[in-house]
């Protein structure tokens, strides 16, 4: 068998109709959605709302340590649309149009942090199967899928927020890993909580990690962990007893998927 995994898709399909080229099956682990493109400020959903001069801005808040200034930034220009979740829910859905078309069959798909969720159900079928809390069977293999970021304590939402990321909180993550069961590889969009795999060399701090994951690893010693979110971790895989944990890399700017072979 040959499965082809991917992750922090961020709006790349043309390189997602090539992924499962050759592969028996293709695993997508979250963040389809091109919010916010740093590379290219004209491209994801600020830089086709506002421009890219706006989205330049606000990258470069983002890169400072002043929090508050980049939330107060971005809420200024949402605050300047007389109707913003229908704006952003538009471009959403037009991203997501793209992107499931590009999955090629059969593809077994959880949602990242950068994703809505609710909005998955009617891209399912086809081929497309969504997962999250869940597992199928692959090749002989039990893969269980569990998707979403983590919500920082104390985080309170913006009821009038025109986009909410996927978070859970720790206790919810961990109630969705018991639900899979036991499995043989298990496919998360946040890495476990090992210091290697959470840390952005280039962002410079630890990204959020999982301790219900990684008590999983260690209590049920699957095959494979799969993940992304981090998209420049200062190691790519790590060994936690019998498990091997691999980042499968930053697909929108690498296009290669990760390959796993049984």
């Amino acid at each position: 068998m040959r499965v082809h995994v991917v992750s922090d898709v961020h709006g790349n399909a043309e390189a997602l109709a090539r992924a499962g080229d050759g592969a028996d099956a293709l695993v997508v682990l979250g963040d389809l959605i091109d919010f916010v493109d740093y590379h290219d400020h004209s491209k994801g959903i600020l830089g086709r709302v506002f421009g890219p001069e706006k989205v330049g801005i606000f990258a470069e808040l983002r890169r400072g340590t002043k929090r508050a200034d980049t939330a107060g930034y971005i809420r200024s220009l949402w605050d300047g649309l007389a109707d913003a979740r229908s704006v952003v829910e538009e471009a959403v859905l037009e991203q997501y149009h793209a992107l499931f078309a590009a999955m090629s069959a059969p593809t077994y798909a959880t949602p990242g942090n950068v994703d809505s969720p609710h909005l998955w159900p009617q891209f399912a079928g086809d081929g497309v199967h969504v997962l999250d809390g869940e597992a199928a069977e692959i090749g002989g293999l039990r893969f269980g899928f569990a998707g979403g970021g983590l919500m920082m304590p104390g985080l309170v939402r913006n009821p009038n927020a025109p986009w909410f990321p996927y978070l859970r909180t720790e206790e919810d993550m961990a109630a969705a890993l018991e639900r899979m069961g036991q499995v043989d590889v298990l496919c998360t969009h946040i890495p476990p909580l090992v210091p290697e795999l959470t840390y952005d060399v280039v962002a410079r701090r630890p990204e959020w990690g999982s301790r219900a994951a990684l008590d999983k690893i260690v209590r049920e010693r699957p095959r494979w962990s799969v993940f992304g979110h981090v998209h420049q971790p200062l190691a790519r895989r790590v060994r936690v007893g019998y498990t091997e944990c691999i980042n499968v890399g930053h697909f929108q700017r690498s296009g290669k998927p990760h390959v796993l072979n049984w």
